[in-house]
């Protein structure tokens, strides 16, 4: 198997996705937050002291994506034409985040998804430190992914 982002000498480059179609591209990204019960349901109410967490990191989410060009070196800037972040709970401990990120275009949204989730695990992190220093962000992963040359991709775990 061949990585697209090294040239024939082996050195970092872009891939050149000039001559590559432009299709309808769709991922879904995944992250998951581990902290105490009593914290979960602090985060739920919206009675942190901070404000509404989950609000905030579904903007944080979503404006991440929009930037994973800026973060993730040799990533194409996509114009995305959809991005969602939502959360469910375990109803014991675990807070799990679904990002999805729409285009048409050239090269796939699978970065732009985990990037989304990840930050979104993030900013949860932050608005709850101050009430739950021991929260961990887990299995940041992709889930699946349409679209382009390679075609589908569904997580099976």
């Amino acid at each position: 198997m061949e990585l697209t982002h090294l040239d024939e000498n082996g050195e970092a480059r872009m891939v050149d996705v000039g001559e590559k179609a432009v299709t309808s591209r769709e991922a879904v990204g995944f992250a998951s937050v581990r902290m105490k019960p009593e914290t979960l349901a602090l985060l739920l109410s919206g009675e942190l002291k901070k404000g509404d967490a989950l609000a905030s990191a579904r903007i944080a989410g979503i404006m991440a994506a929009k930037r994973t060009f800026e973060l993730i070196p040799l990533c194409h800037q996509i114009p995305l034409e959809h991005v969602s972040v939502r959360f469910e709970n375990d109803g014991k401990e675990t807070l799990m985040i679904y990002a999805t990120a729409r285009c048409s275009y050239k090269t796939g949204v699978e970065m732009e998804a985990l990037t989304a989730a990840a930050v979104a695990a993030l900013t949860v992190y932050d608005m709850c430190k101050a009430v739950d220093r021991g929260m961990t962000v887990e299995t940041v992963r992709l889930l699946e992914k349409s679209g382009g040359k390679s075609g589908e991709y569904r997580y099976e775990g």
